[in-house]
């Protein structure tokens, strides 16, 4: 079967531009006679709408655009469209709502597919909105017996090491209904070796099965959400027969019958992750409707590699960067900033705050003494340097970008409305240690970010002569230790058990745990790694647990 695969990048709620980007898929590839058209989970809705499926008026637009859709497949009567959507559930209790593919020909609407497994796992609350498929079945389309699914269906085959998560298996309920053709329609958001859990996965069904199977998945950023694309046509031996290209938009005729496929070649860790971060960053700023970004410049490698990303993900006109020297900013940090803009051709701000430091220290010297220069006093500049870029901000427009890392914010090595400042934290489930991979792989092929920002050793610079490791473990202990700590949830035992000082893991969980009021305030960041701070961690504020 010839099916073209509508890998594109819906926006949540914008049902006449996701109209019109299924229109001109549609027109795209008709001349190269697909029979059917397939578009990605949800995609006349966007994904992940969340709240928004509880509002009467927009279950109704959704409703409108399925039947626009529907009208517009008159005049392709010769080209399926199966297109993922909302739609009302026939249950009599529950949410009223299923989570759907419709197959659409001709003005005719053929079947309606319903999502059976909905997780509630990590990122995803779908029972909060959804009733499950009471069944699946199949349909008979031209030659072949599509087995319709959507996304989290595929994913109950038991991996090695694991058990299947649900009481059924959909796919092999299609199977076993006489499928000859299995269509996925996926929202799969990104992370590390997401790309290569996804075709395994699905090659070991086509292997199981001895049929070819076909993911249509979501590009672009939702929020916090990445979506890498990725999209794949496998053959009935497990072969890759096409698969599309990541983090950006696509359409393309596959042919199910093709006999010859390629190896699969995963993406590289840092060069996926790199392009999820210019992707959710360009995709952030443009659905929000902003136009420009404002990245306050330490002389840092974490906010260097912020400002690369923003210069790459919206050009260099668009960006804004401000260095803010106090007393106890060394001349590299500044020279480095400036050195930093000019490589990448932004445009810079320097706004010196020494005054307005010793203003403010001298107005707190009437509520307690500040003749040292503690954590408070410290956090008094960081706090300075968040008011100066949002006044920027407000006066020009721009989005203030946070330009702390996952290690920083997991164990509060971060000033809440100071370098917490922001409306959107880019790196903040990138680890130290891959701050640094990702700072040389914009370096690969000339020198953006100034070597001296990633060789000297990483300080806050808000007080003489100091050094993050002053305060923390060396990153790369750190950053081993929240992986099993955050990611895989080990327990204190457990990761001593692995070779670590016992006293640093327990300062380290210790900080994670006491630290979560302020991650609770932190600006929404890009999910990158399997498990990020935000709507897919959930951890109690008041609390007392030792793990």
């Amino acid at each position: 079967m010839r099916i073209a695969i509508a890998q594109l990048n819906p926006t949540v709620g914008d049902f006449d531009g996701n109209l019109a980007r299924a229109r001109d898929a549609v027109e795209l590839v008709r001349n190269q006679k697909p029979e059917l058209v397939v578009f990605s989970e949800m995609f006349l809705t966007g994904y992940p709408p969340q709240d928004l499926l509880e509002k009467k008026w927009f279950v109704e637009r959704a409703l409108a655009a399925l039947e626009e859709l529907r009208e517009f497949s008159r005049s392709v009567p010769d080209v399926g469209i199966l297109v993922g959507t909302i739609s009302p559930s026939e249950l009599t209790a529950g949410k009223g709502l299923h989570n759907s593919a419709v197959l659409l020909k001709a003005g005719e609407t053929l079947t309606t597919a319903h999502k059976a497994l909905l997780p509630t796992y990590d990122v995803f609350d779908e029972a909060r909105y959804f009733d499950r498929a009471k069944d699946t079945s199949v349909v008979r389309f031209g030659s072949e017996t599509l087995g319709i699914s959507i996304c989290e269906d595929a994913w109950n085959d038991p991996a090695p090491g694991r058990g299947p998560a649900y009481d059924f298996d959909p796919i092999e309920k299609q199977v076993a209904a006489g499928a000859t053709v299995l269509v996925n329609l996926s929202a799969s958001p990104f992370g590390i070796g997401k790309d290569e859990i996804r075709y395994e996965l699905f090659s070991r069904h086509a292997r199981k099965h001895g049929v070819p199977v076909v993911i249509v998945n979501q590009v672009g950023g939702n929020d916090e959400l990445i979506f890498d694309g990725n999209s794949l046509c496998v053959s009935p031996e497990g072969q890759l027969l096409a698969r599309m290209p990541g983090f950006e938009e696509a359409v393309r005729v596959v042919d199910t019958a093709q006999q010859e496929g390629t190896p699969f070649v995963p993406g590289d860790a840092v060069a996926t992750v790199y392009e999820a971060l210019v992707l959710g960053l360009r995709d952030y700023v443009g659905k929000c409707r902003f136009e420009s970004v404002a990245v306050g410049l330490s002389g840092g490698i974490d906010s260097a590699l912020v400002c690369a990303v923003a210069a790459d993900a919206l050009g260099p006109g668009n960006v804004v960067g401000v260095t803010m020297p106090s007393a106890y900013s060394s001349p590299g940090s500044v020279n480095d900033s400036v050195a930093l803009a000019a490589n990448l051709g932004v445009r810079i701000e320097t706004v010196p705050i020494a005054g307005i430091h010793d203003s403010y220290v001298n107005t707190l010297g009437r509520l307690f003494p500040c003749n040292e220069v503690d954590v408070t006093i410290e956090n008094i500049q960081a706090r300075v340097r968040g008011n100066i870029l949002m006044a920027l901000s407000n006066r020009e427009g721009h989005l203030v970008l946070s330009t702390g890392n996952k290690s920083e914010l997991a164990v509060g090595y971060c000033t809440l409305y100071g370098d917490m400042t922001g409306g959107l934290a880019v790196i903040s489930d990138v680890p130290k240690t891959m701050v640094y991979r990702l700072a040389r792989h914009i370096n690969r092929d000339r020198e953006l970010i100034p070597s001296a920002t990633i060789e000297k050793p990483p300080s806050a610079e808000l007080r003489p002569e100091q050094k993050d490791q002053d305060t923390l473990p060396p990153y790369e202990t750190l950053d081993r230790i929240l992986e099993m700590y955050v990611d895989e949830g080990m327990s204190l035992t457990d990761i001593v058990a692995e070779g670590l000082d016992a006293e640093t893991v327990r300062w380290v969980i210790g900080a994670v745990n006491g630290n979560e009021y302020k991650r609770r305030q932190a600006p929404p960041g890009l999910k990158v790694t399997s498990k990020a701070f935000g709507t897919g961690r959930r951890m109690p504020v008041a609390a007392r647990y030792e793990p």
